[in-house]
């Protein structure tokens, strides 16, 4: 049975609503603390977008979260399914039975879907590594075949791709130490090595050239934060943005991934002002990967934690909305499916996941989602 019509009907929504407003502490959905409506049509009313990112094989097998993204979400991006070693895992032989499967279901339930990522430096597949390292004649080969095989695949159903994937250098004091071999303020990758300093305008004009409606997307992260790493950060993004404008390279979005870290202080105004100045450039401002890191250790207080999330989660969605951004995507709904309770580099050594999205482990709704709903109502915290 194809994945949309395995997922389609009230009685699975009901039911993850059903068991999200189970058990709510009492007075989390006050009608003036936030509508009890879905995110998606709090944002859609106050001209914003909410999405969230999704994985096939969760659409499939967990009716909760299949539930919540038809529910919640208006705009989807697949977790790994179109990245690279994904989508063409041997050279010339592209699979895109996973990002089908999502397509597909978006489509029955009349969601976008957004892409991630063309070009990026992770999930390149060995053989993809080896072609770069021959030169920058076979680089440029494989590139336009990745992308013709699939921007003409895509192009009916995704119109927003993540083109370049988190190509700035980490400044000294980041959590990831940059590698030798950068060029200045780009990160040293395949792609950098192969194409030289020039890669981020080959990559983008090249994609312009097969799309010319598609809206190109520069993603990149740890801009957020009011620390010295992310204040040269956000410099150097801005010094490559103005550097393809100036040059007419095409390029009509920056994506902030928004993977946000309680312990790392946050300055509103500051980022207000970050986000005017992307937009000054002519360019649409996206909050692509949004969820927020606790600081170990963290105690069994799930209510103080929350409030502490929630309030980071209002005051950054609120700058980036002042400053001009339109679109804030989760990167996920619920901490049971999210990244920082699997990935051992980041998850919390006790005391259950972090929480991180907006929906608990038991797909309740915490105050998390209420700041979002506020910051998207233009209300202060409550």
């Amino acid at each position: 049975m194809p994945l949309g019509r395995r997922l389609i009907g009230a009685s699975v929504i009901n039911l993850a609503l059903a068991r999200a407003a189970a058990g709510q502490p009492a007075g989390l959905f006050r009608p003036e603390s936030a509508p009890d409506r879905p995110l998606a049509e709090i944002a859609a009313a106050n001209g914003f977008t909410y999405g969230i990112a999704v994985k096939s094989e969760l659409l499939a097998t967990e009716p909760e979260f299949a539930a919540l993204a038809a529910v919640e979400a208006s705009l989807l991006v697949p977790e790994y399914e179109a990245k690279f070693a994904t989508l063409q895992p041997e050279e010339g032989r592209f699979d895109t039975s996973k990002l089908d499967a999502i397509l597909a279901w978006a489509q029955h339930f009349r969601k976008s879907v957004r892409g991630h990522a063309l070009v990026w430096h992770n999930d390149l597949p060995d053989w993809a590594q080896a072609r770069l390292a021959e030169g920058p004649r076979r680089a440029r080969e494989v590139l336009a075949a990745h992308l013709d095989g699939v921007l003409n695949h895509t192009r009916p159903r995704i119109r927003d791709w993540d083109v370049l994937n988190e190509v700035i250098a980490n400044p000294p004091g980041s959590d990831v130490p940059e590698p030798p071999g950068n060029s200045g303020d780009l990160r040293a990758t395949p792609w950098l090595r192969a194409l030289g300093p020039d890669y981020c305008a080959i990559v983008l004009r090249e994609t312009r050239a097969r799309d010319a409606t598609l809206r190109l997307t520069l993603n990149d992260y740890g801009v957020e934060a009011d620390l010295p790493h992310a204040e040269e950060k956000r410099r150097r993004l801005i010094r490559l943005l103005r550097q393809l404008r100036d040059r007419n390279v095409p390029i009509d979005a920056v994506g902030i991934q928004a993977h946000l870290q309680i312990r790392e202080p946050f300055r509103a105004l500051l980022f207000r002002n970050f986000v005017r100045n992307l937009r000054a450039l002519d360019l649409a401002v996206v909050i692509t990967e949004m969820d927020v890191r606790e600081s170990a250790p963290v105690g069994t207080d799930f209510v103080a934690r929350d409030q502490v999330v929630a309030e980071r989660v209002h005051a950054f969605a609120s700058a980036a909305f002042e400053g001009g951004a339109r679109t804030l995507m989760t990167w996920g709904i619920a901490d049971r499916w999210s990244w920082l309770a699997r990935d051992t580099a980041v998850a919390l050594p006790q005391n259950g996941p972090h929480r991180g999205l907006p929906y608990d482990w038991e797909f309740r709704r915490k105050p998390y989602w209420r700041a979002l709903a506020r910051a998207f109502l233009r209300q202060p915290a409550g």
